[in-house]
């Protein structure tokens, strides 16, 4: 793989951004595909952008506004209050179509710039219920991208089957622990670094930090 050439899903928060220094690991050269579909908070581009930057990767930003239109939830409205899923049902951040739509229009960019690995940051172990970070969605989907354009792209999942602490475990082996907590987006209510501490994307990621943090200390899992 070192080789060959890679584009990253990259949103500018924690797996995201954990994917692309992964990715920077592994491919002589790695390009990073942003989308803007309205989304909750602009700042999500603006960090997406400065951290591509700073890590000397060629960044795409798409226009996918018509998803905002198609999709309402409470990414893609700021005046919809987040709120956690109830008796088994998906939370309101679900945006449905957002990652068959976002991996399809990735797999038209790379068949342009020539990469045949595609990278996303979706995850089955602390998915919040989302069909679309499925491990089967995404070998489906990836049959079909081959299958649409007639071309062998792979798909991969580096975060797929694991958590939140292992997350970070991965990011503190590629030498990125501390700048991917400083420099990410991942809150709801759009505070970058460690968040508002309140949402529940920012109490997953600082539990599973802290959870690392404490193996770490100890030695051990």
């Amino acid at each position: 793989m070192k080789k060959d050439k890679a584009l990253v899903v990259f949103s500018g928060g924690q797996d995201s951004t954990t994917c692309l220094f992964w990715a920077l690991d592994r491919f002589e050269e790695v390009e990073a595909v942003t989308f803007d579909y309205n989304q909750r908070h602009r700042l999500e581009i603006e960090c997406a952008e400065a951290i591509a930057k700073e890590a000397g990767v060629r960044h795409h930003v798409l226009n996918m506004s018509l998803l905002n239109q198609l999709a309402p939830s409470a990414l893609t409205r700021s005046d919809v209050e987040v709120q956690s899923g109830e008796e088994g049902g998906l939370p309101n951040t679900f945006v449905p179509g957002r990652n068959l739509i976002f991996l399809s229009f990735a797999g038209i960019l790379a068949k342009q710039i020539g990469a045949k690995h595609i990278i996303t940051g979706v995850c089955e172990t602390d998915f919040s219920g989302y069909p679309d970070c499925r491990d089967m969605f995404v070998k489906s989907l990836n049959v079909t991208l081959n299958l649409s354009m007639d071309d062998t792209f792979a798909i991969h999942t580096p975060l797929m089957w694991i958590d939140k602490a292992e997350t970070w475990e991965l990011a503190d082996q590629l030498g990125k622990l501390d700048y991917i907590r400083e420099k990410t987006l991942t809150c709801y209510n759009g505070v970058i670094g460690d968040g508002c501490g309140e949402c529940p994307s920012c109490k997953l990621r600082q539990a599973g930090l802290d959870t690392y943090l404490s193996r770490k200390q100890g030695g051990g899992r």
